[in-house]
């Protein structure tokens, strides 16, 4: 869904292979035009001998960048337009061409700090100046997004979307499964020894934490989901008394319209905020007319895409 996953694995195989002495070059795109497959941010890293970690173009001009670190002659760090003319020879599509930022690296240090952060969920903005070569790195919030002026390029890497379900039932399989597919990482609370003990969906974290601690320690900043999806109040609302005034980026819960109206109320009760309580999705998903467990699944992440295409599309509004 978004290119952080791919940007900590081309951070990953940047730092080994600088550390086994490799020369790497890290080229980022800076600048796209017409029906460029990748956009600006895109980052990939080439090893001396060729071999290439990460995409700037969608495998249409991998190779022929890759034969340019052979040279011992290039610059530390520079732009470069691919013309239209050089994008059809490449197999570009439609005519689209792009700018790219080359990056000759010297050593790992930097590029392992800004990896340990983002493992600690931080966002973090890297800035370039190509005339200077000097670089920094920052933590930064979320208002923050990629940034190219010919003078310098600040590219932003931070944690992957994590996706916490409360309840391990059926429902909870089909999402889980759903969300493996797009890129999450899936949390699993499920305190219920019978339902934890048939959890079947691999490559999930099970925890048998309660749900307002599982809340507290795997979801509460901006790139979390929190789906409360047990249909028994005292679980469910354990989790929402956290995860409502967290910065958590979604909060939903199953259950009719009539149930999570009074959900509302009671948590309002409990002395929750209104505008916190606001913030829950209640029914959980689109309005699809789900009825089975999988197009109940099919509907709350198809929510969740409307919902983080919104919100991006709203950042790059507010930087214009």
């Amino acid at each position: 869904m978004d290119s952080l996953n791919g940007d900590i694995e081309v951070l990953t195989q940047a730092i080994e292979w600088l550390d086994e002495g490799s020369r790497v070059e890290l080229i980022t795109v800076a600048r796209t035009w017409g029906s460029s497959p990748r956009p600006p941010g895109s980052l990939a890293a080439v090893r001396e001998d060729g071999h290439l970690v990460g995409s700037v173009s969608g495998g249409c001009i991998e190779k022929q960048l890759a034969v340019r670190i052979d040279s011992d002659e290039r610059a530390q760090i520079f732009a470069h337009t691919i013309s239209t003319d050089e994008a059809r020879k490449f197999g570009l599509p439609c005519g689209g061409h792009l700018e790219l930022v080359f990056e000759a690296l010297n050593d790992s240090a930097e590029l392992s700090n800004i990896l340990q952060l983002v493992k600690q969920r931080a966002r973090v903005a890297r800035t370039i100046t190509l005339d200077t070569q000097a670089t920094t790195v920052e933590k930064v919030g979320r208002e923050i997004d990629f940034h190219f002026d010919e003078k310098s390029l600040r590219k932003v890497f931070g944690p992957g979307w994590r996706m916490l379900l409360i309840g391990g039932g059926q429902l909870s399989r089909f999402v889980a499964s759903f969300a493996l597919a797009l890129d999450y990482e899936v949390i699993v609370c499920e305190p219920r020894p019978e339902y934890a003990s048939s959890w079947s969906v691999e490559g999930c974290e099970l925890t048998n934490q309660l749900p307002e601690d599982a809340v507290l320690s795997y979801a509460t900043d901006p790139q979390s989901v929190v789906l409360a999806l047990t249909h028994d109040p005292n679980l469910d609302d354990s989790a929402l008394i956290e995860a409502l005034p967290s910065e958590a980026f979604y909060v939903g819960a199953l259950g009719s319209k009539a149930n999570n109206d009074r959900r509302r109320k009671r948590l309002v009760g409990i002395g929750l905020e209104e505008e916190e309580v606001n913030r829950l999705h209640g029914p959980v998903g689109l309005n699809i007319g789900s009825r089975s467990a999988a197009e109940i699944a099919i509907a709350i992440i198809g929510e969740l895409i409307q919902q983080r295409n919104a919100a991006d599309q709203l950042l790059r509004a507010s930087a214009l």
